[in-house]
């Protein structure tokens, strides 16, 4: 399902536009993401925890050569599924 199909099942499930569903959905995102970048987490019940997740700086290899390679710290998101969403 891609984003657009998803905004059609929330305008058909909710009662709401096409246009109204994809203002909530892009809204949500936005938040998300947010709360994502303050390093907050967000967790919905019954769905799962957004967090975000630091990774260290850490010495790679080069797979061609076998030179040490320095790879950058970084912060990802992270989705974890609830217990509930896992029992499906």
């Amino acid at each position: 399902m891609n984003k657009s199909e998803l905004v059609k099942a929330v305008a058909t499930k909710s009662g709401m536009t096409q246009t109204q569903a994809s203002d909530a959905l892009d809204a949500t995102i936005d938040v998300i993401t947010d709360a994502l970048k303050d390093g907050d987490q967000v967790a919905v019940t019954g769905f799962g925890t957004f967090v975000a997740k630091h990774r260290p700086a850490r010495i790679g290899r080069n797979p061609r050569t076998g030179a040490d390679v320095q790879i950058k710290a970084k912060t990802s998101a992270a989705w974890k599924p609830s217990a509930a969403l896992k029992d499906l």
